[in-house]
């Protein structure tokens, strides 16, 4: 093998190894504009996309001890990997494909080591992300706490209420 191809597999196996989550695509009419627009705002949300040729992305799946079957990559592929939580750089994918005229069809994904359909891919992008799952699970435990004190505010209140109607009453 050429070292530039070589140079070409250890990149795609590190990131395949390193990454939490990757999303094979096929891209049709990927203009270099929308390229640019696409790689630059998904590094946004904490992500990386990658034109690769079938064979080598073949290899180092391979080599990183993922099956591949070369059925499955249909047309050109990308792939975007996911270096932090996977829901983010996945919701962000299917949005882009909303504004841009679904350039992307997602092929499969892989997800915390299991290979999942593009269907199941899709699913996860309608989750919420780990920011939003967050701000429920406060809100959740916050929700007990906010009622009891708006309860005993009540309570205060309407005592006060009370003695200064009581107090009008005998002026």
């Amino acid at each position: 093998m050429r070292s530039e191809k070589q140079l070409l597999l250890d990149e795609i196996k590190d990131k395949i190894q390193s990454s939490n989550a990757m999303i094979v695509t096929n891209y049709q009419a990927f203009t270099p504009n929308i390229s640019w627009d696409f790689r630059d705002r998904l590094r946004g949300v904490n992500g990386s996309y990658e034109i690769v040729k079938k064979r080598v992305f073949i290899k180092a799946a391979e080599e990183c001890g993922l099956e591949v079957d070369l059925k499955d990559l249909e047309g050109h592929i990308g792939v975007l990997f996911a270096e932090t939580e996977p829901v983010e750089p996945t919701k962000f994918l299917f949005q882009f494909n909303k504004e841009n005229g679904a350039e992307l069809k997602v092929l499969f994904g892989k997800f915390d080591g299991q290979t999942y359909s593009s269907a199941d891919v899709e699913k996860l992008s309608k989750l919420p992300g780990m920011q939003d799952m967050r701000a429920q699970f406060i809100g959740l435990l916050e929700a007990p706490m906010s009622q009891t004190l708006s309860v005993m505010q009540s309570l205060l209140t309407s005592v006060m209420y009370c003695l200064q109607n009581k107090s009008e009453q005998t002026s």
